[in-house]
């Protein structure tokens, strides 16, 4: 079975074998590794894209450079993403930039994770976490999941 996967660099969607996930596949458009085990920075012009068009579970984390949490967690949300990827991919929303992104899905505090497949957000997680937390919140929320 093929999975729609986006490009993180052109925003193309590419058709990765699904038992091909974990070899590092690049893009057809650009061919650049369509996973580089580090979250990517989502605006509102490609959120959208991203959540809708993905066939792995998106994990944004909605942050503000103010934060002093949020740059705490920052490290951890990377870590997370080495160990998470290529089965979920991880996204950063700076609500800072972004606002009507945060005000979109009802960011009262941050830093706040979403996780979101097929569009539609699955679970929500309030508040700063470590590496091995996000990871086995993520697993847990995913494996809940009646999608």
């Amino acid at each position: 079975m093929s999975l729609h996967i986006v490009c993180p660099h052109c925003q193309a969607v590419n058709r990765v074998p699904q038992e091909r996930l974990g070899d590092a596949p690049d893009c057809g458009r650009c061919h650049k590794p369509v996973f580089s085990g580090k979250p990517i920075a989502l605006t509102s012009a490609d959120f959208d894209r991203h959540a809708d068009r993905n066939d792995i579970p998106l994990l944004v984390d909605f942050w503000a450079p103010w934060c002093g949490p949020c740059r705490m967690m920052a490290p951890a949300f990377e870590q997370a993403a080495a160990q998470l990827e290529p089965s979920v991919r991880l996204a950063k929303v700076n609500t800072e930039d972004e606002p009507m992104l945060g005000s979109r899905f009802g960011i009262r505090s941050i830093p706040t994770l979403a996780l979101f497949l097929h569009g539609r957000e699955i679970a929500r997680q309030p508040g700063a976490m470590g590496a091995a937390d996000i990871v086995r919140w993520t697993r847990a929320a995913m494996a809940s999941s009646p999608v």
